[in-house]
């Protein structure tokens, strides 16, 4: 089977922890290449990752969910690892954004679920990320 590579959003939360398991037995089961993103606020979309060449050598990001995450996924015996930390106003867009770019084929994301009310005034990344997305995508809760 080709390379499916899979793109994980993580922020740290519950529902992201989720997301960050769900991911990693995916890409564990099918041998395939699986990469943690982290969006922090910024002004300007950029990115900045840490390949298995860089995490090989020592080089660890400093974002907690991404540090969470990729230790999880080598405790499960992944190989293929990357982190990615994005900067920008629209999670959503950057999480899209980088997996449109560098040629990702899925998607997975955690999402609280709200509904009614509290999804209109608050919004929903789960959402934007589906409608905007290039690829299919999965949303754990």
């Amino acid at each position: 089977m080709a390379d499916q590579k899979i793109l994980c959003a993580t922020d740290g939360s519950a529902p992201s922890e989720k997301a960050v398991i769900h991911a990693i037995n995916w890409a564990s089961q099918l041998g395939q290449p699986l990469a943690f993103i982290t969006v922090t606020d910024g002004s300007e979309l950029k990115y900045l990752a840490w390949d298995e060449a860089k995490l090989a050598a020592g080089e660890l990001p400093v974002d907690k969910p991404l540090l969470a995450a990729l230790e999880r996924a080598l405790k499960n015996g992944l190989k293929h690892v990357t982190c990615i930390r994005a900067t920008g106003k629209d999670i959503a867009e950057a999480v899209v954004t980088y997996a449109e770019k560098n040629g990702y084929h899925h998607i997975i994301a955690g999402s609280v679920g709200r509904t009614g009310l509290a999804r209109h005034v608050v919004g929903s990344v789960a959402g934007d990320i589906i409608s905007r997305a290039h690829c299919p995508v999965t949303i754990v809760r």
